[in-house]
């Protein structure tokens, strides 16, 4: 089979793979006229209201189809499940600046072990950011932040509030297959392994009391290594406290343990993949460091697609260093920002309001 090829072109047009999906058609809107833009999916007719409305270019790339891909490229963005990692393997190859926002921890192990290995015959290694941490990278750049405030990060807690009347793709619900794969994370400064759904609390996120569980995300494996973090949770709850209460009861019996596998497939996406006309997405992110605590609530009334969009945007400029700062060659992390300052206002530029503010003594564990 021929192999895809990406080449670096620093004046040619930034590259969206999946750039019409749910995802994608929101980073479309926020980088259009920053960069030229070319979209790549499976059925390139689905951008023609992107190409009318923005001026961009598309075409085929089925990551399922070993027909090969070309194209040149100043940067490659991919919003659409990977699992081969052609797009990362034709980045690198290429020396092509690469952003990732959909892996998650296992697949991050993986391309991370690519990324150290490089490509057998590409040059000098290009910026390569595996931005999959939660909502395309959002929450690991804002415990960045809080932790350059605060001398550093002991402790991140983070909780999300998962807006059921939201847009999303499929792709975005893909945690539903990890709920029945206990996973590993650093508490207190010793790797534990944690069950899906377990340690169940409620929080207020958003203005909202929810109850969340612990479920797998990769800024769970990343924080410790980047920030030194002796603890990291990440929980999830969902608008509904039906759902939640049905979700954390079929983890107790261990329903995604043993529903797992294709024949299943169906049965857990349909569980939450009920993309309504759309919602407001909620994180509320604690970070305990040398001078204290903080806390922010990250809310974006205009929902999780355009919240992960923004995170995939704040990578591309990084990458690209276009946020004030030189882009580092290699592997790199959204929490090894080099302006961790930065982050929060650009944030609220990109319309996500962000509230900082030290935390009560009780926390509203429950």
């Amino acid at each position: 089979m021929d192999k895809d090829q990406l080449v670096h072109d620093p004046h040619g047009p930034v590259l969206l793979v999946g750039g019409y999906g749910t995802v994608g058609a929101e980073l479309v809107r926020a980088a259009a006229g920053r960069w030229p833009l070319l979209l790549a999916g499976r059925d390139p007719r689905k951008a023609a209201d992107l190409i009318r409305d923005h001026a961009v270019e598309a075409r085929r790339w089925d990551l399922a189809d070993p027909a090969p891909f070309r194209a040149g490229a100043r940067a490659v963005v991919s919003v659409v499940n990977d699992p081969d990692d052609r797009v990362l393997r034709a980045a690198l190859a290429g020396g092509v600046p690469y952003v990732d926002v959909t892996r998650w921890t296992a697949r991050l192990h993986r391309a991370a072990a690519l990324v150290s290995l490089g490509a057998p015959d590409a040059g000098a290694p290009a910026p390569v950011l595996l931005s999959s941490g939660w909502m395309g990278g959002v929450v690991p750049l804002v415990a960045a932040a809080l932790a350059d405030r605060l001398g550093g990060a002991d402790r991140v807690e983070t909780a999300i509030r998962y807006d059921l009347a939201d847009r999303s793709g499929v792709d975005s619900v893909e945690f539903m297959d990890r709920l029945g794969i206990d996973f590993e994370v650093r508490e207190d400064g010793r790797t534990t392994s944690v069950t899906p759904l377990s340690g169940a609390r409620t929080r207020n996120v958003g203005g909202h009391r929810t109850r969340v569980a612990r479920i797998d995300t990769p800024e769970q494996f990343t924080l410790p290594l980047t920030l030194g973090a002796r603890t990291v949770t990440t929980r999830i709850g969902f608008s509904s406290a039906a759902a939640t209460s049905t979700l954390v009861g079929l983890g107790h019996i261990g329903f995604f343990r043993h529903a797992r596998g294709e024949r299943w497939r169906p049965v857990r996406r349909r569980l939450l993949h009920a993309p309504g006309e759309g919602g407001t997405a909620a994180l509320d992110i604690e970070v305990e460091g040398p001078r204290g605590v903080l806390r922010a609530t990250v809310t974006d009334p205009r929902g999780q697609a355009h919240l992960t969009a923004v995170g995939a945007l704040l990578g591309l400029r990084r990458v690209l260093g276009a946020d004030g700062a030189v882009a580092r060659p290699g592997l790199v992390f959204p929490e090894s920002h080099p302006l961790p300052g930065t982050v929060l206002p650009a944030l609220e530029e990109a319309g996500v309001r962000v509230e900082v503010a030290a935390p009560a003594a009780a926390t509203g564990a429950a």
